[in-house]
């Protein structure tokens, strides 16, 4: 599907899926929003788009923290007058437990809590359009995973492998209750395994987590298979209404049982508009 005149936001597009899927997405015709934490990455991508004739610009922000989450939603609004696409794909693996600025565990935080308050501050923009899509990142990690609710951030007891499976699976548990609440509305929201991709995922540090992740990316996908998803759901007519689906290789599959647990999603919900203090 051709995107003129349609606005994308894509998170974590300075490298990567993202960086690939904020490209494509300008070549179909779309002005695409790219947000990076660093602002010369964010630049070279810009520029890489204008080479090839498409329309990007910059947003920075550092999604680990929710006062700049905040500052980037509203510099979204004082730049468009709607969105068309919203694409959270920032997300990271950290092999030990971290803290952001407020205080909360880092992959928790940027990569379930910084989806959901992004996609609730931007929604005004969204329900402009009269057909948007918020296409979420996750991963087949969340496979073997459940919340633990007396220790959601893993405060207690620390395992890198199990935070980022636990917030893959946030990210279900929002897709498909975000569905369920904008039925109705001109706003669908999906979700994506991308595969294992050959990018510095999970290779943060000298640890011997990522020389594993090293070693397995021999055998990954390249970022640009990676990102077909992700680009599949922002752009192609075969998904035109289709919301709450979870997609692997541009095919609607299922999810882990638990997943499609609603109390859970709604439990969920509830704790993470308390930490992002829309409750």
């Amino acid at each position: 599907m051709r995107l003129e005149n349609k606005t994308v936001l894509v998170t974590g597009a300075t490298s990567g899926i993202g960086e690939v899927t904020a490209v494509e997405l300008t070549r179909l015709g779309a002005r695409v929003l790219v947000v990076g934490r660093n602002p010369e990455r964010a630049g070279r991508v810009v520029k890489k788009i204008e080479d090839q004739g498409g329309a990007a610009e910059v947003l920075t922000a550092d999604l680990t923290s929710q006062a700049e989450i905040r500052r980037m939603a509203q510099e979204v609004k004082e730049r468009v007058s709607q969105l068309d696409v919203l694409v959270n794909n920032a997300g990271a693996f950290f092999n030990r437990f971290q803290r952001t600025p407020d205080g909360l565990e880092s992959t928790f935080a940027l990569n379930h809590l910084s989806y959901f308050l992004l996609s609730a501050l931007l929604l005004p923009l969204l329900k402009k359009s009269p057909s948007a899509r918020i296409v979420n990142v996750s991963s087949m990690a969340h496979m073997t995973h459940h919340l633990d609710f007396g220790d959601l951030q893993m405060e207690k007891h620390y395992s890198g492998w199990t935070a980022y499976g636990r917030s893959k699976l946030c990210n279900l548990y929002f897709t498909y209750e975000l569905a369920r609440r904008l039925k109705g509305s001109s706003v669908t929201v999906n979700a994506l395994h991308p595969g294992f991709v050959a990018t510095n995922f999970g290779r943060a540090d000298n640890s011997l987590v990522s020389a594993v992740f090293g070693l397995l990316q021999l055998a990954a996908k390249s970022p640009q298979e990676g990102a077909c998803t992700s680009i599949f759901l922002a752009a192609s007519k075969a998904v035109e209404g289709k919301t709450g689906g979870y997609y692997v290789d541009c095919r609607p599959v299922r999810s882990s049982e638990i997943s499609y647990d609603e109390g859970i999603a709604r439990k969920l919900w509830s704790v993470s508009e308390k930490l992002t203090g829309l409750g």
